[in-house]
């Protein structure tokens, strides 16, 4: 599921032109919907936080605890980080946002420590992580494993950040700008968010629209043209 970064882009265009506010190039569309798409992801957290505080219903499609997970479950990954002298590294992950949990041999959960905790497993004989019950200290985006012997079949679930956008295009004989689908990049949000986004880059753009029928029309109106241009 995805955002198709035309559509937008086409939809924030002819609302402009309707309001008479002028126009945005697809270098500033790129940067400014680049950043609404990580204001509305970073939300998600926040937004799961606080609904996870309020009792939660039973109701298939109106659970937000669900709704939320939802959105969020598009940029889960699980990966090899990479080992280097005396701990494990999260910066090799390119796309790396948020840790979640770290995997030994595929079947062991390690368990997370804070750094007082860490002390005492480290020297006391009596609490000493094992291979069956390893823990790890996770700054600074390294990963510190005990025991020692682990230094390898770790891997880690994590919350990628989502790509920067990319309405790519040709110019046309005209000078136009041609939408070209195949090194674009979409927004990598959960559908039901396209108003939000449209109403984003609006606001970046100085246009405030109050009125979610008028993007939802002007929505409507350019995947409309979109299946006419290909049929």
């Amino acid at each position: 599921m995805a955002i198709n970064v035309d559509t937008v882009y086409k939809t924030v265009l002819l609302i402009l032109n309707q309001q008479q506010r002028g126009y945005m190039t697809p270098d500033e569309f790129n940067k400014v919907g680049t950043q609404v798409q990580l204001n509305i992801f970073e939300r998600y957290m926040s937004d799961l936080n606080q609904q996870l505080r309020v009792p939660e219903n039973d109701s298939e499609y109106g659970n937000r605890v669900k709704g939320t997970e939802e959105k969020i479950d598009v940029f889960k990954r699980i990966e090899t980080p990479t080992f280097s002298t005396d701990h494990f590294t999260t910066s090799s992950l390119t796309d790396f946002y948020r840790l979640g949990t770290v995997i030994y041999d595929d079947i062991t959960e390690v368990q997370k420590v804070e750094r007082n905790e860490w002390y005492l497993v480290k020297k006391s004989p009596l609490i000493n992580a094992t291979k069956q019950y390893p823990v790890f200290l996770y700054e600074d985006t390294k990963i510190y494993v005990e025991p020692t012997t682990i230094t390898s079949n770790i891997q880690v679930s994590y919350i990628k950040k989502p790509a920067n956008i990319e309405w790519n295009y040709t110019v046309g004989s005209l000078g136009q700008y041609l939408y070209n689908s195949g090194a674009s990049i979409d927004f990598e949000l959960h559908p039901s968010e396209q108003v939000e986004v449209i109403l984003g880059i609006l606001v970046y753009a100085g246009v405030i629209i109050k009125d979610p029928t008028v993007i939802q029309v002007a929505s409507q109106k350019i995947q409309q043209e979109n299946i006419n241009e290909k049929s």
